[in-house]
């Protein structure tokens, strides 16, 4: 059975009821989720052995992120406890043409000041089938950067899989590192990538490119300059995202192999319920994808798009569907009809 293990932070999330600005908010809901924590969530929806590895607080709340995690059926074994709080953010949701808003509050969490005592990266790993991070846990400190390139390096001398999502956060790097100081020596491990062309390219420190995601045949030359650079990559790939206002979003994928450009049909996706979390519901989708359906790569696209476009009409962080619900979606059963 594959065996998917997650590295990042979890966090609270305090978020405005019925589209409230931050202004007007009396009270928030409270809720939790992360890029990384979000991944293993999905995954453990559609059945698959997820683990997630994570420092947290030894208080109540902290035990209150175990119970959710128990909840969600994702696996806590190597959960470390110490510092003084969990990381928490703030998301005022938009609407129509006013766009979200996030706030976060992570300097000093329990996260940030990990240390080297606090993962056993042989034990963590030993049977693990898949390593995921995200660009989100290198930017958060000095020492999460240290405590995931350790991570991934033993992945590596391991043979597993090692995943990554860009997520570019620029409000995280804020510790004295720039993403292409840090960065390339994490991604030139890893196998598949899940980014924009043009943030690849910040985060590795070459020339800023403006792709045209609409010419394929464009785009082989722009990847292939990643492929050249990250010596352990087999694939990348792109969420695209035309935003028509808040509440309508038109989503489709692109991903890459190295020798053909695979491209999933724009899906419109109104209203938006919750858009949080979608790029997490995407790279979900991919892994599970390229897991189960092997060297078929349309049907790996194409699941990933599905489960992105789900995610918009749920409600917090999680993408909370199913593997049976995604395929619906895959053959176009996206009439939103009673089931009964």
């Amino acid at each position: 059975m594959n065996k998917v293990v997650s590295f990042g932070e979890i966090m609270l999330r305090l978020s405005t009821e019925r589209h409230l600005r931050f202004s007007q908010a009396k009270t928030f809901a409270a809720s939790y989720g992360g890029g990384e924590f979000n991944v293993a969530v999905s995954l453990a929806n559609y059945g698959v052995n997820a683990n997630f590895v994570t420092k947290i607080p030894a208080n109540d709340i902290g035990e209150c992120t175990i119970k959710e995690m128990r909840k969600l059926n994702v696996g806590l074994d190597n959960v470390a406890y110490g510092g003084d709080r969990l990381g928490i953010y703030f998301l005022e949701t938009g609407a129509g043409t006013r766009g979200s808003k996030v706030v976060y509050d992570r300097a000093y969490s329990s996260f940030a000041t990990m240390n080297d005592n606090d993962f056993n990266w042989d034990e963590i790993l030993k049977d693990v089938t898949w390593f995921h991070w995200s660009g989100i846990t290198p930017a958060i400190s000095e020492t999460a950067a240290k405590q995931c390139l350790k991570a991934i390096q033993t992945a590596h001398k391991l043979g597993i899989t090692i995943s990554c999502d860009l997520n570019y956060r620029s409000k995280l790097w804020n510790y004295g590192k720039e993403p292409h100081e840090v960065m390339p020596e994490l991604l030139k491990y890893s196998n598949i990538i899940l980014g924009d062309i043009d943030t690849a390219y910040f985060m590795l420190g070459k020339n800023k490119v403006q792709p045209n995601y609409q010419h394929k045949d464009s785009l082989p030359t722009l990847y292939d300059a990643l492929f050249a650079i990250c010596p352990n990559l087999q694939i990348v790939a792109t969420t695209l995202r035309y935003t028509v206002s808040a509440s309508h979003q038109r989503i489709g994928g692109i991903l890459y192999n190295g020798a053909q450009v695979y491209n999933a049909t724009i899906k419109e996706v109104t209203p938006v319920v919750d858009r949080v979390g979608s790029g997490d519901a995407f790279m979900g989708g991919l892994i599970y994808g390229l897991l189960s359906y092997k060297q078929d790569f349309q049907k790996a696209l194409d699941f990933a798009v599905a489960a992105c476009c789900l995610k918009h009409t749920i409600s917090g962080d999680y993408n909370l569907v199913t593997v049976e619900e995604v395929e619906q979606m895959m053959l176009g059963e996206a009439t939103g009809k009673v089931s009964r």
